[in-house]
Protein backbone atom coordinates (compact mmCIF):
# COMPACT_ATOMS: atom_id res chain seq x y z
CA UNK A 1 0.00 0.00 0.00
CA UNK A 2 2.65 2.15 1.02
CA UNK A 3 4.42 1.67 -2.57
CA UNK A 4 0.86 2.15 -4.29
CA UNK A 5 0.54 5.46 -2.26
CA UNK A 6 4.12 6.77 -3.19
CA UNK A 7 3.22 5.98 -7.03
CA UNK A 8 0.25 8.32 -6.58
CA UNK A 9 1.98 10.78 -4.85
CA UNK A 10 4.67 10.91 -7.52
CA UNK A 11 2.60 10.96 -10.55
CA UNK A 12 0.30 14.30 -8.57
CA UNK A 13 3.17 16.03 -8.33
CA UNK A 14 4.16 15.84 -12.14
CA UNK A 15 0.38 16.55 -13.24
CA UNK A 16 0.74 19.58 -11.00
CA UNK A 17 4.32 20.37 -12.31
CA UNK A 18 3.45 20.44 -15.07
CA UNK A 19 1.28 23.34 -16.43
CA UNK A 20 1.01 22.04 -20.33
CA UNK A 21 -0.49 18.97 -19.56
CA UNK A 22 -2.81 19.96 -16.83
CA UNK A 23 -3.93 22.51 -19.30
CA UNK A 24 -4.61 20.21 -21.91
CA UNK A 25 -6.55 17.81 -19.31
CA UNK A 26 -8.97 20.36 -18.39
CA UNK A 27 -8.87 23.70 -20.94
CA UNK A 28 -8.35 21.92 -24.27
CA UNK A 29 -11.69 19.68 -23.56
CA UNK A 30 -13.85 22.44 -22.40
CA UNK A 31 -12.62 24.17 -25.25
CA UNK A 32 -13.35 22.10 -28.16
CA UNK A 33 -16.30 21.25 -25.97
CA UNK A 34 -17.61 25.12 -25.81
CA UNK A 35 -16.96 24.83 -30.02
CA UNK A 36 -19.14 21.97 -30.38
CA UNK A 37 -21.96 23.51 -28.62
CA UNK A 38 -21.92 27.02 -30.43
CA UNK A 39 -22.22 25.00 -33.95
CA UNK A 40 -24.99 22.46 -32.96
CA UNK A 41 -27.07 25.12 -31.12
CA UNK A 42 -26.57 27.60 -33.49
CA UNK A 43 -30.28 28.70 -35.72
CA UNK A 44 -30.40 26.71 -39.01
CA UNK A 45 -29.80 27.91 -42.11
CA UNK A 46 -31.99 30.43 -43.59
CA UNK A 47 -31.25 30.55 -47.41
CA UNK A 48 -31.31 33.46 -49.45
CA UNK A 49 -33.79 33.31 -52.27
CA UNK A 50 -34.53 35.90 -54.87
CA UNK A 51 -38.10 35.79 -56.82
CA UNK A 52 -38.85 37.13 -60.75
CA UNK A 53 -42.27 37.30 -62.21
CA UNK A 54 -43.88 39.61 -64.89
CA UNK A 55 -47.70 38.08 -63.57
CA UNK A 56 -47.37 39.86 -60.21
CA UNK A 57 -50.57 37.81 -58.79
CA UNK A 58 -48.39 34.72 -57.82
CA UNK A 59 -45.61 36.77 -56.11
CA UNK A 60 -48.17 37.06 -52.95
CA UNK A 61 -46.87 34.03 -51.19
CA UNK A 62 -43.12 34.73 -51.87
CA UNK A 63 -43.43 38.24 -50.57
CA UNK A 64 -44.53 36.56 -46.75
CA UNK A 65 -41.93 34.67 -46.74
CA UNK A 66 -39.24 37.11 -47.52
CA UNK A 67 -38.19 36.10 -50.56
CA UNK A 68 -36.25 39.17 -52.74
CA UNK A 69 -37.84 40.55 -55.80
CA UNK A 70 -35.62 41.33 -58.37
CA UNK A 71 -35.06 41.86 -61.72
CA UNK A 72 -34.00 38.55 -63.77
CA UNK A 73 -30.21 40.30 -64.55
CA UNK A 74 -29.85 41.76 -60.93
CA UNK A 75 -30.45 37.86 -59.79
CA UNK A 76 -27.75 36.56 -62.08
CA UNK A 77 -25.10 39.03 -60.98
CA UNK A 78 -26.12 38.40 -57.23
CA UNK A 79 -25.97 34.65 -57.83
CA UNK A 80 -22.78 34.48 -59.63
CA UNK A 81 -21.52 37.08 -56.73
CA UNK A 82 -23.47 34.01 -54.13
CA UNK A 83 -24.82 37.21 -52.33
CA UNK A 84 -27.94 35.08 -53.02
CA UNK A 85 -28.42 30.62 -52.89
CA UNK A 86 -30.93 31.08 -55.31
CA UNK A 87 -33.51 32.91 -57.84
CA UNK A 88 -36.73 31.25 -58.79
CA UNK A 89 -38.48 32.43 -61.93
CA UNK A 90 -42.43 31.48 -61.62
CA UNK A 91 -43.37 32.38 -65.29
CA UNK A 92 -44.07 31.36 -68.21
CA UNK A 93 -43.24 27.91 -65.43
CA UNK A 94 -41.67 27.27 -61.75
CA UNK A 95 -37.63 27.37 -62.72
CA UNK A 96 -35.12 27.10 -60.01
CA UNK A 97 -31.65 28.52 -60.37
CA UNK A 98 -29.39 27.53 -57.54
CA UNK A 99 -25.41 28.36 -56.86
CA UNK A 100 -25.19 24.80 -56.93
CA UNK A 101 -22.05 24.35 -54.84
CA UNK A 102 -22.92 23.43 -51.34
CA UNK A 103 -25.57 20.51 -51.17
CA UNK A 104 -26.51 21.65 -47.63
CA UNK A 105 -27.75 25.29 -48.83
CA UNK A 106 -29.11 23.56 -51.91
CA UNK A 107 -31.69 21.11 -49.57
CA UNK A 108 -32.73 24.50 -47.71
CA UNK A 109 -33.39 26.14 -50.36
CA UNK A 110 -35.46 23.25 -51.93
CA UNK A 111 -37.26 23.02 -48.26
CA UNK A 112 -37.92 26.52 -48.17
CA UNK A 113 -39.72 26.91 -51.71
CA UNK A 114 -41.76 23.56 -51.10
CA UNK A 115 -43.17 24.85 -47.84
CA UNK A 116 -44.20 27.95 -49.96
CA UNK A 117 -45.75 26.59 -53.09
CA UNK A 118 -47.81 24.24 -50.66
CA UNK A 119 -49.53 27.82 -49.61
CA UNK A 120 -50.44 28.66 -53.32
CA UNK A 121 -53.71 28.06 -54.66
CA UNK A 122 -54.21 24.35 -56.52
CA UNK A 123 -54.12 25.71 -59.93
CA UNK A 124 -51.06 27.80 -59.31
CA UNK A 125 -48.73 24.68 -58.64
CA UNK A 126 -46.73 23.48 -61.25
CA UNK A 127 -43.80 21.37 -61.42
CA UNK A 128 -40.37 22.97 -60.26
CA UNK A 129 -37.63 22.73 -63.16
CA UNK A 130 -33.79 22.87 -61.33
CA UNK A 131 -31.12 24.48 -63.03
CA UNK A 132 -27.68 24.66 -61.32
CA UNK A 133 -25.24 27.13 -61.49
CA UNK A 134 -21.99 25.19 -60.21
CA UNK A 135 -22.28 21.51 -59.62
CA UNK A 136 -25.24 19.09 -60.45
CA UNK A 137 -27.89 17.21 -58.53
CA UNK A 138 -25.51 14.51 -58.35
CA UNK A 139 -22.75 16.65 -56.23
CA UNK A 140 -22.30 13.81 -53.18
CA UNK A 141 -21.42 15.28 -49.87
CA UNK A 142 -17.71 13.69 -50.44
CA UNK A 143 -17.46 16.38 -53.51
CA UNK A 144 -18.67 19.13 -51.02
CA UNK A 145 -16.42 18.49 -47.92
CA UNK A 146 -13.70 17.12 -50.28
CA UNK A 147 -11.68 20.33 -50.67
CA UNK A 148 -11.76 21.44 -47.53
CA UNK A 149 -10.65 17.28 -46.47
CA UNK A 150 -7.83 18.47 -48.81
CA UNK A 151 -7.01 21.17 -47.37
CA UNK A 152 -7.36 19.64 -43.26
CA UNK A 153 -5.12 16.36 -43.93
CA UNK A 154 -2.80 18.36 -45.73
CA UNK A 155 -2.58 21.40 -43.14
CA UNK A 156 -2.35 18.40 -40.22
CA UNK A 157 0.18 15.67 -41.68
CA UNK A 158 2.66 18.79 -42.47
CA UNK A 159 2.86 20.46 -39.16
CA UNK A 160 3.15 17.29 -37.59
CA UNK A 161 5.96 16.24 -39.99
CA UNK A 162 7.43 19.48 -39.75
CA UNK A 163 6.99 19.66 -35.88
CA UNK A 164 8.58 16.27 -34.82
CA UNK A 165 11.26 16.69 -36.87
CA UNK A 166 12.42 19.65 -36.38
CA UNK A 167 12.24 19.15 -32.40
CA UNK A 168 14.38 15.90 -33.60
CA UNK A 169 17.10 17.95 -34.35
CA UNK A 170 16.96 20.13 -31.54
CA UNK A 171 16.74 16.74 -29.23
CA UNK A 172 19.70 14.96 -30.77
CA UNK A 173 21.97 18.35 -30.33
CA UNK A 174 22.49 18.87 -34.50
CA UNK A 175 20.42 22.37 -33.52
CA UNK A 176 22.91 23.17 -30.80
CA UNK A 177 26.20 22.59 -33.11
CA UNK A 178 24.66 24.37 -35.68
CA UNK A 179 23.91 27.46 -32.99
CA UNK A 180 27.43 26.88 -31.85
CA UNK A 181 28.65 27.68 -35.55
CA UNK A 182 28.89 31.22 -37.38
CA UNK A 183 25.89 30.45 -39.57
CA UNK A 184 23.05 33.68 -38.93
CA UNK A 185 19.85 32.44 -37.22
CA UNK A 186 17.80 33.61 -40.62
CA UNK A 187 19.91 30.65 -42.59
CA UNK A 188 18.99 28.17 -40.06
CA UNK A 189 15.76 28.43 -40.44
CA UNK A 190 15.06 29.17 -44.13
CA UNK A 191 17.88 26.46 -44.60
CA UNK A 192 15.39 23.61 -42.80
CA UNK A 193 12.11 25.44 -43.99
CA UNK A 194 13.39 24.76 -47.80
CA UNK A 195 14.61 21.32 -46.71
CA UNK A 196 11.61 20.29 -45.05
CA UNK A 197 9.67 22.07 -48.13
CA UNK A 198 10.95 20.01 -50.22
CA UNK A 199 9.67 16.95 -48.83
CA UNK A 200 6.26 19.14 -48.08
CA UNK A 201 5.68 20.01 -51.53
CA UNK A 202 5.87 16.34 -52.47
CA UNK A 203 3.26 14.96 -50.18
CA UNK A 204 1.37 17.77 -51.10
CA UNK A 205 1.12 16.92 -55.02
CA UNK A 206 0.53 13.19 -54.09
CA UNK A 207 -2.40 13.99 -51.79
CA UNK A 208 -3.69 16.50 -54.35
CA UNK A 209 -3.66 13.56 -57.32
CA UNK A 210 -4.43 10.92 -55.38
CA UNK A 211 -7.70 13.02 -54.20
CA UNK A 212 -8.59 13.89 -57.28
CA UNK A 213 -7.60 10.86 -59.76
CA UNK A 214 -7.85 8.14 -57.96
CA UNK A 215 -10.89 9.20 -55.48
CA UNK A 216 -12.52 11.06 -58.23
CA UNK A 217 -13.43 14.37 -56.22
CA UNK A 218 -15.16 16.81 -57.89
CA UNK A 219 -13.28 19.78 -59.42
CA UNK A 220 -14.37 22.52 -62.04
CA UNK A 221 -11.18 24.25 -61.93
CA UNK A 222 -7.92 23.86 -62.67
CA UNK A 223 -5.04 21.85 -60.97
CA UNK A 224 -2.34 24.23 -61.11
CA UNK A 225 -4.61 26.39 -58.92
CA UNK A 226 -5.54 23.31 -56.40
CA UNK A 227 -1.65 22.59 -56.26
CA UNK A 228 -0.85 26.30 -55.83
CA UNK A 229 -2.98 27.28 -52.92
CA UNK A 230 -2.49 23.31 -51.14
CA UNK A 231 1.66 23.98 -51.32
CA UNK A 232 1.34 27.62 -50.04
CA UNK A 233 -1.06 26.01 -47.12
CA UNK A 234 1.53 23.78 -46.65
CA UNK A 235 4.50 26.43 -45.90
CA UNK A 236 1.99 28.05 -43.53
CA UNK A 237 1.97 24.29 -41.21
CA UNK A 238 5.74 24.05 -41.78
CA UNK A 239 6.72 27.07 -40.23
CA UNK A 240 3.70 26.89 -37.68
CA UNK A 241 5.31 22.96 -36.55
CA UNK A 242 8.39 24.40 -36.30
CA UNK A 243 7.64 27.52 -34.64
CA UNK A 244 5.44 25.27 -31.74
CA UNK A 245 8.12 22.53 -31.82
CA UNK A 246 10.52 25.21 -30.05
CA UNK A 247 8.00 25.01 -27.04
CA UNK A 248 7.79 20.85 -26.62
CA UNK A 249 10.83 18.99 -25.25
CA UNK A 250 9.63 15.63 -26.50
CA UNK A 251 6.83 14.58 -28.78
CA UNK A 252 4.38 13.73 -26.66
CA UNK A 253 4.37 17.84 -25.48
CA UNK A 254 4.31 18.80 -29.44
CA UNK A 255 1.05 16.32 -29.60
CA UNK A 256 -0.18 18.59 -26.77
CA UNK A 257 -0.83 21.58 -29.39
CA UNK A 258 -2.96 19.56 -31.89
CA UNK A 259 -6.37 19.91 -30.07
CA UNK A 260 -5.81 23.59 -29.01
CA UNK A 261 -4.00 25.10 -32.48
CA UNK A 262 -5.45 21.88 -35.29
CA UNK A 263 -9.01 20.75 -33.88
CA UNK A 264 -10.45 24.00 -33.73
CA UNK A 265 -10.03 25.34 -37.25
CA UNK A 266 -12.16 22.65 -38.84
CA UNK A 267 -15.05 24.34 -37.21
CA UNK A 268 -14.10 27.49 -39.10
CA UNK A 269 -13.69 25.43 -42.45
CA UNK A 270 -16.56 25.12 -43.96
CA UNK A 271 -17.72 21.64 -42.91
CA UNK A 272 -19.70 23.74 -40.69
CA UNK A 273 -22.16 26.46 -41.77
CA UNK A 274 -19.87 29.76 -41.16
CA UNK A 275 -22.77 31.79 -41.32
CA UNK A 276 -24.70 30.35 -38.82
CA UNK A 277 -21.82 31.20 -35.97
CA UNK A 278 -21.81 33.68 -33.97
CA UNK A 279 -19.71 36.69 -34.91
CA UNK A 280 -16.72 36.30 -32.27
CA UNK A 281 -16.83 32.79 -33.62
CA UNK A 282 -16.37 34.23 -36.85
CA UNK A 283 -13.83 36.72 -35.89
CA UNK A 284 -11.54 33.86 -34.27
CA UNK A 285 -12.13 31.58 -37.38
CA UNK A 286 -10.61 34.33 -39.63
CA UNK A 287 -7.70 34.43 -37.64
CA UNK A 288 -6.87 30.65 -38.76
CA UNK A 289 -5.36 29.96 -41.49
CA UNK A 290 -6.99 26.89 -42.83
CA UNK A 291 -10.43 29.41 -43.12
CA UNK A 292 -8.99 31.02 -45.71
CA UNK A 293 -7.07 27.68 -47.67
CA UNK A 294 -10.98 25.71 -47.38
CA UNK A 295 -12.20 28.64 -48.97
CA UNK A 296 -10.31 29.40 -51.64
CA UNK A 297 -9.86 25.07 -52.51
CA UNK A 298 -13.93 25.25 -52.87
CA UNK A 299 -14.10 28.15 -54.86
CA UNK A 300 -11.73 26.46 -57.19
CA UNK A 301 -13.16 22.97 -57.43
CA UNK A 302 -16.81 23.63 -56.65
CA UNK A 303 -17.23 26.73 -58.75
CA UNK A 304 -14.41 26.61 -60.80
CA UNK A 305 -12.32 29.99 -60.14
CA UNK A 306 -9.31 30.98 -61.03
CA UNK A 307 -6.36 32.96 -59.38
CA UNK A 308 -8.29 36.49 -59.98
CA UNK A 309 -10.66 35.09 -57.40
CA UNK A 310 -8.27 33.19 -54.86
CA UNK A 311 -5.34 35.39 -54.88
CA UNK A 312 -6.66 37.36 -51.56
CA UNK A 313 -6.91 33.98 -49.44
CA UNK A 314 -4.04 33.06 -50.70
CA UNK A 315 -1.90 36.10 -49.89
CA UNK A 316 -3.45 35.96 -46.37
CA UNK A 317 -1.63 32.60 -45.78
CA UNK A 318 1.74 33.87 -47.09
CA UNK A 319 0.95 36.59 -44.58
CA UNK A 320 0.87 33.83 -42.17
CA UNK A 321 3.80 32.06 -42.95
CA UNK A 322 6.22 34.83 -42.43
CA UNK A 323 4.65 35.96 -39.38
CA UNK A 324 5.44 32.41 -38.24
CA UNK A 325 8.74 32.79 -39.89
CA UNK A 326 9.02 35.91 -37.96
CA UNK A 327 8.29 34.30 -34.43
CA UNK A 328 10.48 31.40 -35.53
CA UNK A 329 13.53 33.74 -35.90
CA UNK A 330 12.73 35.24 -32.54
CA UNK A 331 12.18 32.15 -30.58
CA UNK A 332 15.35 30.99 -32.09
CA UNK A 333 17.20 34.00 -30.88
CA UNK A 334 15.97 33.50 -27.18
CA UNK A 335 17.28 29.60 -27.80
CA UNK A 336 20.62 30.68 -29.06
CA UNK A 337 20.98 33.07 -25.82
Amino acid sequence: MLSIAALIKRISRQFIRDRRTLALLIVAPLFIFTLLWVVFTTEAYEPKIAVINEDTSLQSPFEKSDYVLLTEAEAKKMLNERKIDAYLRLFPSPTIYLEGSEPAKNQAVLMKLQKTMQTMKEGAKQELDIHYLHGSKDLTSFDAFGPVLLGFFTFFFVFLISGVSFLRERTTGTLDRLMASPIKNSEIIFGYLIGFGIFASLQSVILTSYGIYVLKMYHAGRLIDVLMIILILSFSALTLGMLLSAFARNELQLMQFIPVVIIPQVFFSGIFQFETLPEWAQWLGKATPLYYAADALKGIMLRGEGFASWWGSGLVLIGFSFLFIWMNLGALRAYRK
